[in-house]
C-alpha cells in the first residue's frame, strides 16, 4: 500500500498561492507521482467593523474592513524524491503549507 501526502495550502494572497500550487504540480508532474488536487476549499472571510469617528461621537458611520483566507488542498502519493523536492521549494512569507502523512 502507498502512503499518501497531503498538503494544506493557505494564504491571503492568491496569486501567491496559485504559484505554489504551481510550483508543486510541476515537481508532481516531472517526478511521475499520481496527484489530486489543487481543491479549492472555501474562502474565509473576516470582517471587522469599525466606527470611522474617532470620538464615538456624530452621525454612527461604519467601515468594514475585511480579510480573506484562500485554500488549496492537494493528495499525492509520498514518494520519497518527490518529498524530499516539496520540501526544498521557497515558501514565500504569507503562504502556510501543512504536510501530513495519511496512511
Amino acid at each position: 500500500m502507498v502512503q499518501r501526502a497531503r498538503i494544506r495550502l493557505s494564504s491571503t494572497s492568491s496569486t501567491k498561492l496559485l504559484e505554489m500550487c504551481s510550483q508543486v504540480t510541476e515537481i508532481v508532474t516531472r517526478t511521475g507521482v499520481k496527484m489530486a488536487g489543487p481543491v479549492p476549499l472555501p474562502t474565509r472571510r473576516l470582517i471587522i467593523p469599525v466606527r470611522k469617528s474617532p470620538c464615538g461621537e456624530g452621525t454612527p458611520t461604519w467601515e468594514h474592513w475585511e480579510m480573506r483566507l484562500h485554500k488549496r488542498l492537494i493528495d499525492i502519493d509520498a514518494d520519497e524524491r518527490t518529498m524530499r523536492q516539496i520540501m526544498r521549494i521557497r515558501v514565500p512569507e504569507d503562504v502556510f503549507i501543512e504536510i501530513e502523512l495519511v496512511g
